[in-house]
């Protein structure tokens, strides 16, 4: 393939720019993946919010308590789909029709991992990423700092939707 072309799409793909798939692993959400979400559903006519399955990395919820807590928070969002994949996530856009990636970046170190995806998701599949700056308000913002500031007791009320911070709190307690 020549990189320095636009791969064509099939015949049937070519208008499937208004549909958008947020990729993460969402374990878990945070406000700032919720902010990113939200104002990619305002963008797009179709929204998939999908949680990636890594088997040789187990979260400390499983995937239906993820996509379980996802809907849940993007319940009022009615463009919003919430699903789940495993593999290369232009698999995923191929199978579901979606042109664009929706990534948030919250530094350049974000910058720089994702632009290589980016890079090998287009030229893979021509699938474009759309990089959306995080809201300054989450910039530092993580699930694993998240998930570290719960488990010594720090109060992440502000940093996770409240349906969240109620699982979260209970996970950790039962561990």
């Amino acid at each position: 393939m020549d990189l320095t072309q636009r791969p064509e799409a099939p015949a049937g793909e070519r208008d499937f720019a208004r549909r958008a798939l947020c990729p993460g692993s969402f374990d878990p959400v945070t406000n700032g993946h919720l902010d990113i979400i939200n104002r990619a559903a305002r963008l797009y006519d179709e929204l998939f919010v999908a949680v990636f399955v890594n088997p040789s990395k187990p979260g400390l919820f499983d995937l239906d308590e993820r996509m379980e807590m996802l809907r849940d928070v993007c319940a009022h969002l009615p463009n919003v789909t919430v699903s789940s994949f495993q593999g290369l996530t232009v698999d995923f856009c191929r199978t579901h029709d979606v042109g664009v990636i929706v990534k948030g970046v919250r530094a350049v170190s974000d910058f720089d991992y994702e632009l290589q995806m980016a890079q090998m998701n287009y030229g893979l599949a021509g699938v474009e990423t759309f990089f959306l700056p995080t809201n300054p308000l989450y910039s530092f913002l993580s699930s694993s700092l998240v998930k570290d500031v719960a488990k010594w007791g720090g109060d992440i009320s502000g940093h996770v939707p409240q349906q969240v911070v109620a699982r979260l709190m209970a996970r950790l307690r039962d561990a």
